[in-house]
């Protein structure tokens, strides 16, 4: 089984979806990836060379930000936004939609109120 920045990669799986399990590899990366080291993307896993694991590791490593690093980055995005105090930081901070989603319908797990039917949310009226 290859290993890559400490992720399993899938041995029946073609290379190029194989890749797409590590954080921060996408589908266009991962071709992309496969293109540079010449490697073909109908390929298995289990079907690659020590030689091309080898390369494909060595270019992730040193060219690539996955993992671990990628989610500090993030982080750190995240964490300067809030404490600038603009729209998008404001609205990381309350937990809502970023990406201007409408939040009137929808995004009701963002908000917390998960319903399950119709009106199992709704606050119950005192009967008389």
């Amino acid at each position: 089984m290859l290993r890559i920045v400490g992720i399993n990669i899938p041995d029946d799986k073609r290379i190029a979806v194989s890749l797409t399990y590590i954080y921060g590899i996408g589908a266009s990366t991962a071709s992309k990836i496969l293109g540079e080291l010449e490697i073909s993307e109908s390929k298995r896993t289990k079907e690659l060379s020590e030689e091309e694991q080898n390369k494909i590791r060595n270019y992730i490593e040193k060219r690539v930000k996955v993992e671990g690093e990628l989610k500090h980055e993030i982080r750190g995005n995240i964490k300067r936004l809030k404490e600038v105090g603009v729209y998008r930081g404001i609205r990381h901070q309350r937990g809502l939609p970023v990406r201007g989603q409408r939040t009137k319908t929808n995004t009701r797990t963002v908000r917390g109120n998960i319903r399950r039917t119709m009106g199992s949310g709704r606050v119950k009226t005192e009967k008389t």
